[in-house]
């Protein structure tokens, strides 16, 4: 029987067809390490690979099991750059820094194919990525979008699709143009989890599942992180918790809010189905996205973010199946074999958080929908910091971060609200 995440309702489709995932232990009595890591998703267990392979003595714990966060149960899309288009970061950070990052963005890119290739890692990749707008004023900047990136990021693989290009692509009418990215793709999310965590193990990294890390202090120029099964203590430590932080630590947790994301698998559609006939994966235009795709077996993953309180399986399926109804009505009594939810962690201006929270502990994450890539690759930018050359890992800390109001009483209720009013707007 598949296993089910126990912090998310529903069993994904990737827990039914990761096929082996293998198991580890849980810690048993205190342990010394070189670098502790908390979280055993896409950070963290790249890190692990990487400092594993560079001779670095490493102890990963995992409150649950590897993957069981957003990691392994997100859209499965990699996306280009950073989650704001480049232009959106030039006008605020000018544009040596949007470049670096958008730059940083596509190694970030390529380090996750060849990571996977490399390691003998089946992803399931899928080249092609359809951008599209969900209203017809939106179409002038989609336009003026590809010619910055042709001409000022050197990004080649952006095409604008017309309304008719974009019916035909998507085989929906409901949007009215929108963008083909034929320079990324999307993968298997969970697949490149278990893979990970096979290299970082393989390598020598101790992995602990089932332990969740309760208290983390530094005391004498170490770090000691506290957990119901004993303690370790390191010379340094990554959080790599993200949307499950909890209150672990206080300015993680300032700075990063969960918000649910839910998504439907369902049965294969027909051979003649006009349903994304290039195997494109999809987002659209709203605040409040909504991201879909086919798998090898020709499902339908749809997914999207209209609930933010937890919901059943019962609840997910009701809603997704009246989100694919409005893209595409001839699905709209079409069985979901599987429907699941999870948190991704957001920042106030969807970009990634990264600090130094306390001596020799970094904290990472905050990816905002765009962790599939760039997750993976914090891991491999903490790894080069522990290495000695911390220069492109300050890029990230030294972007502007401003934590959420309203306190830790009050946050997530007006998160609730302004995402309930976001979610209202793009409806209008």
């Amino acid at each position: 029987m598949p296993y089910q995440s126990p912090i998310s309702p529903g069993l994904s489709w990737y827990e039914a067809t990761v096929g082996e995932r293998p198991q580890y232990p849980r810690l048993d009595g205190d342990r010394r390490a070189d670098v502790a890591i908390i979280g055993g998703g896409f950070t963290g267990l790249s890190a692990a690979a990487h400092l594993a392979q560079l001779g670095v003595d490493v102890v990963l714990i995992e409150a649950h099991r590897v993957g069981d966060g957003a990691s392994g149960r997100n859209g499965g899309q990699l996306g280009t750059g950073q989650r704001a288009w480049a232009e959106e970061l030039e006008a605020d950070l000018g544009y040596a820094r949007s470049k670096v990052l958008f730059d940083l963005a596509e190694e970030a890119k390529a380090h996750l194919l060849d990571f996977a290739q490399t390691n003998g890692i089946e992803i399931d990749y899928v080249p092609g990525h359809l951008s599209v707008a969900h209203k017809r004023r939106y179409l002038e900047a989609y336009r003026t979008h590809v010619d910055i990136m042709r001409e000022r990021y050197s990004y080649p693989h952006l095409t604008f699709m017309d309304g008719r290009e974009t019916a035909e692509r998507l085989g929906s009418t409901r949007y009215f143009g929108g963008l083909r990215d034929t320079g990324t793709g999307h993968i298997h999310p969970l697949k490149l989890v278990v893979g990970t965590a096979r290299v970082a193990a393989a390598a020598g990294a101790h992995l602990f599942e089932e332990t969740k890390a309760t208290h983390i202090n530094t005391l004498s120029g170490k770090v000691r992180i506290t957990t119901p099964f004993g303690s370790i203590t390191a010379d340094k430590c990554l959080i790599a918790t993200d949307a499950y932080t909890g209150n672990l630590e206080p300015s993680t947790a300032a700075h990063l809010l969960p918000i649910g994301s839910f998504i439907g698998a369902t049965v294969p559609l027909r051979p003649d189905s006009p349903v994304l006939p290039g195997g494109e994966s999809v987002d659209d235009s709203r605040f409040v996205v909504r991201y879909f795709r086919k798998t090898k077996d020709d499902r339908l993953l749809f997914g999207g973010r209209e609930v933010y309180s937890k919901s059943s399986p019962r609840e997910i399926r009701s809603q997704i199946r009246r989100q694919i109804a409005e893209v595409y009505p001839d699905l709209r009594d079409i069985e979901l074999t599987h429907a699941w939810g999870g948190s991704v962690g957001i920042t106030m201006p969807r970009r990634p958080f990264v600090r130094e929270v306390m001596p020799n502990v970094i904290t990472a994450g905050g990816y905002s929908g765009h962790g599939v890539m760039l997750a993976n690759f914090m891991g491999r930018l903490y790894a080069e910091a522990v290495a000695g050359n911390r220069e492109r890992l300050r890029l990230l800390e030294d972007l502007r971060i401003p934590a959420f109001p309203g306190g830790t009483r009050f946050r997530h209720a007006l998160l609730f609200l302004a995402l309930n009013w976001y979610a209202l707007r793009d409806r209008i």
